[in-house]
């Protein structure tokens, strides 16, 4: 085993595999860029060396060679799937944690890899698979295949460059697009059409192989619920598979991964038909070890980056086929710095507080602490819970428990949206399919704010203006009392889409609220540390809070809210009709200014794109008019609802 291992990776993953090298007394050495300097990785290995980026192959074998580390484990996404790295490594007379550069190659071209398959006997989605094809070979494969065709890039992964097309009439436009796209993120604009699975359900299967020739399957995972081709929610087994199933899909999981000389850990995805389970298609083989592992992990009891480490350090196996055994079931969700109320803007900010669940069956991985900013530099994830239970039915119960018990104050997340889908009926019981979140997004996304939120943060600021020590003066409490009885105190606050007037009539602990125009209800509230106990109407509710600035944060339930109080002058006047202020819907990267000062713009026209996480959004005009004001420029940093620029209508 090696005595120092480089980790080329950054948040969750990179502690993740810290904790392995801790168990297995292998000193471990972190990398980090600026905005990374204060990250959890960084504490929690043995030694940490600053980078200009991830990315920079030059710069981390340079802090592998002054750290005396003989290993590198890449983790996921970065250079994990470079084969290139992989060869640089062992030019530098490092240990590459990975498989062959060869069989990174070889499974990283979709159209060689289902080829290569293919030759091997593992069945492929019908389709054309010819490197070099023009468009019209694209469009003669698509009427040979027929209709509905997947347009996929050959190259990369993430469903980037992914189009369905229903008819041949919109193929010209997909292609068109689906090669941009492809170039700009891969620098491959090579394309392949292949036949469209009606309700299918993406199921891949864990390998792991020695360089002693022993290969073996960990069994399945069930990773359909995804939107845009992004995984949410993964768990093992599949509730679809019989054990026949599994044990044919896993020996073509197995004949793939010898196809291509394979080592380590490794995944090879399969689509799967809703309605004929027995029938599976090859899509392509993750050549790394996946963000979903810890499903496998806790239904198998194998720690695979601790067996990755000692088939990099030339160890077998120290177990077979039929050594492998599954023991319950493991479900996991991904938790996302993103709001889902509006279409999953990413978010951030500085991590107030935080909870994070435990107990029997509940597991972990995170980047977070309390100081956390999370930036707009890197993936919006941000960590995982996973729980186990002794049948599919207990995983869930626990899941769903435990992201209850999952807070984070100050950064948005979307830990609300993931039990709300834990507790869609379908998902309950077992009938996934990959469209199924986004055709249910409207369910699942809407939750109004409640009264209660209001309530709280509203008896939260009265606890906050109590007088200390004893009460000399009664004009001191701020119980709303006026000449001729009390009046109550009004809080004018907001949250969300809604702005409410709370009139508070009493003490914290003894209070009238009335909310809006509703019902009075009795209410009382007190703080014990960073919880907010609140009694309204005879329930009482636990809230987590942290106070930034005038912003107050409450979280129960796997609910976060940031409550904001508002001025009666600061109305919504007329921003909506009659232009104003344009603000960034999220902390990002300006990459384009679309419009200059004095330009007319009509209303939706673009005025600045936004990069933030991946993902870019398109700021446009709210009302016709002329931009009177610009605020910032390309390759500036924004922060959430900074102003970006103003648009004023003609008659104005």
């Amino acid at each position: 085993m090696f005595s120092t291992v480089l980790i080329a990776n950054r948040g969750e993953i990179a502690v993740r595999v810290c904790r392995t090298l801790a168990g297995l007394g292998v000193r471990s050495v972190a990398v980090y860029t600026d905005a990374d300097a204060g990250a959890r990785h960084v504490r929690e290995a043995d030694e940490a060396v600053r980078v200009d980026s991830y990315l920079s192959v030059p710069a981390i074998l340079a802090a592998a060679r002054e750290t005396g580390a003989e290993a590198v484990h890449p983790g996921y996404g970065f250079l994990a799937e470079n084969a290139d790295f992989a060869r640089a490594c062992a030019d530098a007379g490092l240990v590459f944690v990975g498989p062959p550069a060869a069989a990174i190659e070889a499974m990283g071209d979709k159209i060689r890899a289902k080829r290569t398959v293919a030759a091997a006997g593992v069945p492929v989605v019908p389709g054309r698979m010819l490197a070099g094809m023009s468009d019209d070979d694209l469009v003669a494969a698509a009427e040979e295949v027929g209709y509905p065709v997947l347009v996929k890039p050959s190259a990369g992964g993430g469903g980037k460059g992914m189009r369905r097309v229903e008819r041949a009439a919109d193929l010209p436009a997909a292609l068109e697009s689906a090669r941009r796209e492809a170039r700009g993120s891969f620098g491959d604009d090579t394309l392949l059409v292949e036949r469209f699975v009606n309700d299918p359900r993406h199921i891949e299967i864990q390998v792991l192989a020695d360089t002693h020739g022993t290969v073996v399957h960990l069994g399945e995972r069930e990773c359909s619920l995804q939107r845009r081709h992004q995984k949410i929610i993964e768990e093992a087994p599949s509730p679809l598979l019989s054990d026949v199933d599994r044990e044919r899909m896993g020996a073509a999981a197995v004949e793939a991964a010898r196809s291509v000389g394979y080592t380590g850990a490794g995944t090879v995805e399969f689509i799967v038909p809703g309605d004929r389970p027995d029938e599976f298609f090859f899509m392509e083989m993750n050549t790394r070890l996946q963000v979903e592992h810890p499903v496998t992990e806790e239904v198998t009891g194998i720690d695979l980056v601790a067996q990755q480490l000692r088939v990099a350090a030339g160890e077998p196996l120290p177990f077979g086929q039929s050594d492998v055994d599954f023991a319950g079931h493991a479900v996991e969700a991904r938790v996302y710095a993103e709001d889902p109320a509006r279409e999953f803007l990413p978010t951030g900010g500085t991590v107030l507080g935080l909870v994070e669940p435990a107990g029997d069956g509940v597991r972990v991985d995170s980047a977070l602490r309390t100081g956390t900013v999370v930036g707009s530099s890197y993936d919006p994830m941000l960590a995982k819970v996973i729980a186990w239970g002794p049948d599919r039915p207990a995983a869930l119960r626990r899941l769903s428990n435990a992201l209850a018990d999952t807070a984070v104050l100050g950064v948005g997340t979307n830990v609300a949206f993931l039990r709300a889908l834990l507790a869609d009926d379908d998902v309950r019981a077992g009938r996934l399919d990959t469209g199924l979140v986004e055709r249910k997004l409207p369910g699942l996304t809407g939750a109004e704010v409640p009264d209660l939120v209001f309530v709280a943060a509203a008896l939260d600021e009265l606890l906050a203006l109590q007088p200390d020590g004893d009460v000399v003066d009664p004009w001191d409490v701020p119980n709303g009392w006026r000449l001729g009885g009390v009046a109550g105190t009004p809080f004018r606050l907001a949250c969300g889409d809604r702005r409410v007037t709370v009139r508070v009539a009493g003490t914290p602990d003894a209070a009238t609220v009335t909310v809006d125009d509703a019902e009075p209800v009795r209410a009382a509230a007190r703080r014990d540390g960073n919880r907010l106990r609140v009694t309204a109407a005879g329930r009482t509710t636990s809230f987590r809070r942290a106070q930034d600035g005038d912003t107050l944060w409450l979280a129960a339930g796997g609910h976060t809210w940031a409550v904001d109080e508002f001025s009666l002058l600061s109305g919504e006047s007329a921003t909506a009709a009659a232009g104003g202020p344009v603000t960034s819907p999220m902390p990002g990267t300006v990459l384009v200014v679309k419009a200059a000062v004095g330009e007319a713009v009509a209303a939706g026209a673009p005025l600045v794109v936004v990069e933030a996480m991946k993902m870019e959004h398109t700021v446009t005009a709210p009302v016709d008019g002329v931009l009177t004001e610009l605020h910032v420029q390309a390759g500036q940093q924004v922060a959430l609802n900074q102003p970006l620029a103003v648009v004023t209508p003609p008659e104005e």
